[in-house]
């Protein structure tokens, strides 16, 4: 039985190209190309950047299929291959000569007066002020009070994320074979009535971080960003951030090492 073969593009002349080039490639091998995302595919090709990875990853509720991203974007941390290496893609995924890579999600849970609302990022969570005033938040560890914080806000990212938004604010970059959370402070204050962590600090898989807004901040609109979605709220009671049950299955060639990535990426 053919396997069937799902292609997520964004509208880019370069990503078109290449979707139709990988068309009649799988065609020609044998593989069934469906037009509609289905659960029940064996393949998920996704081309464009890392912003178009995301966007499928939350278009299609983080599917549990095998994904492998072409890249026509410009970091491409996500993809795996080249527009170039399409033929050397299909022998590889016959041969059955790559491996999985899992991405935890990191879940964020917002408590208000009308109940509670549960957002994923497969990069980072987001809280932050609506405005340009600061932001005052109670932060508690695995339920011990660690810091009033105040200041732009504080991001929350997955190892997968750690290059990201998390990594220009000077979070550590993460290996991906690492289960921890990277909590970054952004513009954080020192003052006598707050006293807030300067750098980033890491957790385990098995705690979550309890953010409870001050007082009188309640009444000011605080704003969820997750993946780049954002979300607004004037009456947080309590935020919970940690890892979720979901994951996505990334698809790595033999040749695959993060850390050489990395450094032709950054470096």
């Amino acid at each position: 039985m053919s396997k069937k073969i799902f292609i997520f593009a964004n509208e880019s002349d370069s990503s078109k190209y290449t979707e139709r080039q990988l068309k009649k490639k799988l065609d020609k091998t044998g593989y069934t190309v469906i037009p509609e995302y289905s659960e029940g595919a064996d393949l998920m090709v996704c081309i464009g950047g890392d912003g178009t990875f995301l966007e499928a990853m939350h278009r299609f509720n983080f599917p549990s299929m095998p994904i492998i991203g072409i890249n026509t974007g410009h970091l491409g941390m996500f993809q795996e291959i080249a527009p170039s290496m399409l033929d050397d893609f299909i022998f590889n995924y016959s041969q059955e000569k790559y491996a999985l890579q899992k991405l935890s999600t990191v879940s964020m849970k917002v408590k208000t007066a009308e109940g509670v609302k549960e957002y994923l990022g497969l990069n980072e969570v987001l809280i932050k002020a609506n405005a340009t005033y600061s932001v005052h938040l109670n932060i508690s560890i695995g339920g011990n009070f660690i810091e009033r914080f105040s200041g732009d806000g504080v991001l929350i990212a997955t190892p997968a994320g750690s290059t990201a938004y998390n990594y220009s604010l000077g979070g550590s970059i993460v290996d991906p074979r690492l289960e921890v959370l990277q909590v970054t402070p952004i513009a954080p204050m020192n003052t006598t009535a707050y006293r807030s962590f300067t750098s980033s600090i890491l957790l385990p898989s098995d705690l979550s971080l309890q953010i409870v807004p001050d007082m009188h901040d309640r009444e000011r609109a605080i704003k969820i960003v997750y993946d780049g979605y954002s979300v607004q709220y004037d009456d947080v009671e309590e935020i919970e951030v940690g890892f979720s049950d979901v994951s996505v299955n990334l698809m790595r060639f033999e040749n695959y090492d993060f850390w050489r990535k990395v450094k032709s990426k950054f470096l």
